[in-house]
């Protein structure tokens, strides 16, 4: 005996279970298309031109910065090439310089007897016996008011015009030339050294006396 189906509305009939893919009752809308899928592409290819661009950015960033340091050590090198070494001073005792390089004025200074002459008030008196010689390429003027005398306390004494026979003349050396003569301090001292100061405002030159 064959089974009988229900007739649906328009006449069909529906497969029996099992054949094929089950229908769909009547009046059920089909189910909405998948949206498709998007690809990978776009995105590979965007993360690959930021990559690019970044990597110029960073090479830029690295080739300014080893620039500039570069510079800045040269900047360096250059001021510590372009610095000037200070003059030796010319006040120094005895008016010495380094080695190799003659004073320009070179003063000796030693203990001498006092030799009174007719404007000396009394015996109380102190000379000191001095040579001074040019050892510049200009002129070096010389006089006894340039010279001071200082004692074993301190005291500086400076000169006394015309008391003593020997004192030191009025002069301007040319350079190799030399000069000696005396300069007398007033009372009686102990010397320790001589001062020579031209033109009383030039850069003074201190010498032991001996």
């Amino acid at each position: 005996m064959s089974q009988q189906y229900p007739q649906q509305p328009g006449g069909d009939v529906p497969p029996p279970p099992g054949w094929g893919v089950p229908q769909q009752g009547w009046g059920t809308p089909p189910p909405p298309p998948q949206p498709p899928k998007k690809s990978s592409t776009g995105k590979i290819l965007g993360f690959g031109c930021l990559g690019v661009v970044a990597l110029v950015i960073v090479i830029g960033v690295i080739a300014a910065v080893a620039g500039g340091g570069g510079k800045g050590d040269d900047g360096k090198a250059d001021a510590g090439k372009s610095g000037v070494p200070s003059a030796a001073s010319s006040s120094r005792p005895g008016g010495s310089e380094p080695a190799g390089k003659p004073a320009a004025v070179e003063i000796t200074a030693k203990k001498a007897s006092f030799t009174k002459s007719v404007l000396a008030d009394g015996d109380a008196y102190t000379s000191v016996s001095v040579t001074i010689r040019n050892n510049s390429g200009k002129k070096v003027s010389v006089n006894p008011l340039y010279f001071t005398v200082t004692d074993t306390n301190g005291t500086k004494h400076t000169d006394e015009l015309g008391v003593d026979d020997k004192q030191i003349d009025t002069v301007d050396l040319s350079p190799g030339e030399n000069i000696s003569g005396t300069v007398t301090g007033k009372g009686t001292f102990t010397p320790k050294y001589v001062t020579f100061t031209e033109d009383l405002f030039g850069d003074p030159v201190r010498v032991d006396v001996k």
